[in-house]
């Protein structure tokens, strides 16, 4: 193959056919189980003389869902209390795993300490990744479930699993807002409204609401907020909400110290203390970042209708406009590759797309690696890539619509 074969080959990602794909990524996903499995036993034992200190974020929720079975729902944001908690759970010498959730997560977390710890991590698990899987088989329109392999091969996925987070659910409800935004508005808004345990998460999506004028899914959501908050009050007090608002003022001395390894976060406040800024200057650099994605999605969502390019702009961009987001939260990026995918077959792919998305995914698998040993934040870089072929798409003609044109301006010339 010639070096121009190379590069157009590259261009085109032609050799990235289906087939490979699967293969490529059933391939990833057993290794990177057998990977979890070692360091599960390794955790619990299994397979050295001592056990681990270290534990599962889930360990967390649990603590919180424990104290508010006991009726000192409270105390979940007492750091003390929520640690004895914790270790009651945990091996001696395990480190303390932060909570400032806000007092509606712990309407789920409640229900759940009703079960043995293990059970409940699994239950929990896996009731939330059947979820996030149908979402995805939804918005990817694939036949079959072979697609399944390369999807859970993505690197966020094993790190939900690893350190038994929420993920899978906040993907599934935001991935399930974006597929009934357009038909459903009302449940779009309620599944929105149920992702209010991370506030965080939805801080761009009003913009795009009120710039597109989907007001049955504003209101729709705003009134499960105030559903799910006035129902908290009843059930934990109001002493519980003064206490987590209290622990949330105080929860930049836990992101801003380095107390939260910064190679594990993917935004750009994490990139910018990974590489050594002051607070003040990471804390200005994403909010710059936060502005320019608030104003993108703004002119996006204004934009004839495009919906699959929209949801993947308002997904990345979300990654970005947030200042707190970890390895695991990357699930939002994978449904929006999903949504770019589900385009590229429906109107074909651009040019670099298809390799584009290959390095997105490759990144994924590195990122953690560059960040800790050589300090290069690849978590904002990916997700800037993604946004930037979501953005490519919006107000484009499709692309087969543009070829067919071509085609017929050069039969006319012929003919004339």
């Amino acid at each position: 193959m010639t070096f121009a074969g190379l590069i157009d080959g590259t261009r085109q990602g032609r050799w990235l056919t289906r087939d490979r794909i699967v293969a490529g990524g059933q391939a990833l996903c057993l290794m990177e189980a057998t990977v979890l499995l070692l360091l599960a036993l390794w955790q619990h034992g299994v397979i050295t003389h001592d056990v681990s200190r270290t534990s599962s974020d889930f360990v967390s929720f649990y603590a919180a869902g424990k104290l508010a079975l006991a009726g000192t729902p409270a105390l979940a944001y007492d750091q003390t209390a929520h640690f004895l908690m914790e270790q009651r759970f945990t091996v001696a010498g395990a480190p303390y795993q932060y909570f400032f959730y806000p007092p509606v997560f712990m309407l789920l977390l409640a229900p759940l300490a009703t079960l043995p710890y293990f059970m409940a991590f699994y239950v929990f698990e896996a009731a939330t990744l059947a979820a996030f899987l149908l979402v995805m088989r939804r918005i990817l329109a694939e036949p079959g479930w072979a697609w399944v392999g390369p999807v859970l091969a993505f690197p966020a996925i094993f790190w939900t699993l690893g350190l038994g987070q929420n993920a899978f659910l906040t993907a599934a409800l935001f991935g399930g807002f974006t597929l009934s935004i357009e038909r459903r508005p009302a449940l779009a808004g309620m599944l929105l409204g149920l992702l209010c345990y991370k506030p965080h998460f939805g801080i761009l999506v009003p913009v795009g609401l009120a710039s597109g004028g989907h007001w049955r899914a504003f209101l729709a959501a705003g009134a499960t907020v105030a559903g799910l908050v006035a129902l908290s009050v009843a059930l934990f007090g109001m002493e519980t909400w003064e206490e987590y608002l209290t622990a949330f003022a105080g929860s930049d001395s836990v992101y801003a110290s380095g107390k939260i390894d910064y190679a594990g976060m993917v935004t750009p406040f994490g990139a910018a203390r990974l590489l050594g800024f002051e607070p003040v200057a990471a804390y200005l650099a994403q909010g710059c970042v936060t502005g320019a994605m608030v104003l993108l999605i703004a002119w996006t969502w204004r934009a004839p209708p495009t919906h699959g390019r929209r949801a993947a702009v308002l997904l990345a961009g979300t990654m970005l406009a947030v200042p707190m987001a970890i390895l695991y939260d990357k699930l939002l990026l994978l449904v929006a590759v999903g949504w770019l995918i589900r385009e590229g077959r429906a109107e074909g792919f651009r040019p670099w797309e298809k390799t584009t998305l290959l390095l997105v995914y490759l990144g994924s698998v590195a990122e953690y690696v560059a960040g800790s040993a050589w300090h290069v934040p690849l978590g904002p870089i990916v997700s800037l890539a993604v946004l930037a072929l979501a953005a490519r798409r919006i107000g484009g003609a499709p692309l087969a619509g543009r070829r067919r044109t071509a085609r017929m301006e050069t039969l006319s010339a012929s003919a004339g």
